[in-house]
């Protein structure tokens, strides 16, 4: 064969190899681009199971149609010795990620979890707190209120200042609310959390627990001590102002009232404290309320009640804490509707605002 012919021949195959190497690359390189780059809010969420193989894995991802092909997928992640990397979880991927992009984030163990959020509102109480969990469903109310009334000992343990609360309470006669008195009682701190999907009443009596205790820390504890009071007589006085004060600018005055009535020997008097043993939330109590039987209703017994009677926010227990001083020694609703509160020096004072008040609720119900 002349060599001519054969520098030909050899030219022809030599460019279709090329063209056949430029083909694989091309293609290889295509199979490693997202499926759908026009996607770009669309999450698809895929559970790695503990032990999967990468063969396993590349099924799974091609099956929800995140890659072009598994077996390419299983060829770069040997070839990038990421297929022993790979860990177990849920990852929210998405067609527009390449598969270099899917591949880095399963070795790299970034989950993505799927989360709850809920809120708790200041003044809440621990049947308020359970029913809008059981609500939301993220727990079964029982069953939380159940761990309210007797904290494990492993939650004891993990929250030590819970064993302050009120282990040895006792609601005496008269006590007629639907549960026993609850230990954590204005311990669970009112906030917006957010909990993996389905972690339990336990998960997240430990997350409310665990933002108290950063909120009460140590300095706080130190103001307390400072006043002679414990965190549990700081959280029931707190409660207390958190249900009394009905705009947040009522806070402060309406603890410096509460800590001139506590030193004087007075009884506090407060409504909510009642309300708190008959459940109920009557703006006006009667005569027969303020009657019944209880350590909690403050209208027959001095000092504070035996535990909180709600959960306070920080303003509350730092109002708690560094009262102002006033010479106001009794206040009450307006009764207008806007929460805002009546202080008064004198007795006579308090009586002309009593009056005010009664005036204030009539009209509001000739209104409606």
């Amino acid at each position: 064969m002349p060599a001519r012919r054969r520098k030909l021949i050899i030219g022809i195959i030599a460019a279709g190899l090329i063209a056949c190497i430029f083909g694989i690359v091309a293609g290889v390189n295509l199979l490693l681009r997202p499926v759908d780059t026009a996607v770009t809010n669309g999450k698809v969420l895929i559970d790695i199971e503990p032990g999967a193989t990468t063969g396993q894995i590349s099924a799974a991802l091609s099956n929800k149609g995140l890659i072009r092909s598994a077996l390419v997928f299983q060829i770069y992640a040997r070839r990038h010795q990421l297929d022993k990397e790979f860990k177990a979880g849920p990852y929210e991927l998405s067609p527009s990620m390449s598969l270099a992009e899917i591949a880095a984030k399963l070795a790299s163990g970034e989950v993505d979890r799927q989360t709850n959020w809920f809120t708790i509102p200041e003044g809440y109480t621990v049947a308020q707190i359970a029913a809008r969990l059981d609500e939301a469903g993220l727990v079964e109310g029982d069953r939380f209120l159940e761990i309210a009334a007797r904290p494990p000992q492993s939650l004891r343990k993990r929250f030590p200042f819970i064993e302050g609360s009120s282990p040895s309470r006792r609601a005496g006669a008269g006590w007629s609310r639907s549960h026993p008195p609850l230990p954590l009682e204005g311990y669970l701190f009112p906030d917006t959390y957010e909990i993996a999907a389905g972690a339990g009443e336990m998960a997240i009596f430990e997350m409310m627990l665990q933002r108290m205790e950063a909120v009460f820390d140590g300095e706080l504890k130190k103001q307390g001590e400072a006043r002679g009071m414990s965190m549990h007589q700081v959280l029931t006085l707190a409660s207390i102002i958190e249900k009394e004060a009905g705009v947040p600018r009522d806070r402060a005055l309406v603890a410096g009232v509460l800590h001139n009535r506590l030193e004087r020997g007075w009884k506090l008097g407060s409504c909510p404290t009642v309300n708190y043993l008959l459940e109920t939330d009557k703006e006006v109590l009667s005569k027969r309320d303020i009657a019944a039987p209880s350590p909690y209703n403050t209208y027959l017994h001095d000092g504070l009640p035996p535990g909180p009677i709600a959960a306070p926010g920080e303003e509350a227990i730092r109002a708690a804490l560094n009262p102002p001083k006033t010479d106001c020694l009794w206040f009450n609703t307006k009764g207008d509707g806007t929460g805002e509160s009546f202080f008064s020096r004198t007795p006579r004072e308090h009586k002309q605002n009593t009056a005010r008040m009664m005036e204030n609720i009539e009209k509001r119900e000739k209104d409606r």
